[in-house]
């Protein structure tokens, strides 16, 4: 009996079709096209392509994409798989990494770092600290602070005392000043962060388990 290698399955969003990631591509190609042109749809649907551990070169999944959509009555709303491409696990390593710096941030001083930072001591005004990712400061925030410089919105800043001049998180930036009561009255232990507005936004220390839960990385505790 033939094994089957596109599988189907319908969900509340549209359909998912699961492709076998063994067979050789051309067998898939053949199979996905005699699949998508049997009918049985009578509205347009979107489509989803689980590529499973199989790894697709851009050119190979806008062949997918084509073969599906090419009845009309589909539209491949995601293609996904269960692999990386070197590059993106390269830039998870990077995001991964935290670097620790001990020391006064001092005036016109910049300090980077391409994943998440601590910084033991204070940030004095007009010091900057930039990082790929989140932003820890173990001292008083008085400077400029740039969290996921590279365009991370899930990044955020959190200092001890938290008084500084500039928040910038991804592409949002924050200046700083007394229209902020929140800020003024909670100087100590802050985390700013981008909200579901897309804007950033400001909350106690305490609440950052909530905001960004898979910062979690330790299980235990109560």
């Amino acid at each position: 009996m033939k094994k089957q290698l596109v599988h189907i399955k319908g969900t509340k969003e549209g359909l998912v079709l699961r492709l076998d990631d063994c067979c050789a591509y051309a067998d898939l190609i053949d199979e996905l096209e005699n699949k998508v042109s049997e009918g049985g749809i009578d509205n347009r649907v979107d489509v989803q392509l689980d590529l499973g551990y199989r790894f697709l070169t851009e050119e190979q999944k806008n062949d997918l994409i084509q073969v599906v959509e090419k009845s009309g009555k589909m539209h491949v709303q995601n293609v996904f798989s269960e692999v990386i491409s070197v590059n993106e696990s390269n830039e998870l390593l990077l995001a991964s990494k935290r670097d620790t710096y001990i020391g006064i941030v001092r005036s016109g001083q910049i300090v980077k770092a391409a994943g998440d930072i601590v910084i033991i001591g204070d940030v004095n005004p007009n010091g900057r600290v930039e990082a790929g990712g989140n932003i820890y400061v173990l001292g008083k925030l008085k400077g400029q602070v740039h969290a996921g410089v590279d365009g991370n919105k899930e990044a955020i800043i959190v200092a001890s005392h938290f008084e500084p001049t500039h928040v910038y998180i991804a592409d949002q930036i924050d200046i700083m000043s007394n229209e902020k009561p929140f800020v003024s009255q909670h100087v100590d232990q802050i985390v700013a962060f981008i909200d579901q507005k897309g804007v950033i936004a400001y909350e106690r220390l305490q609440e950052a388990r909530n905001l960004r839960p898979l910062l979690n990385t330790i299980q235990g505790g109560s």
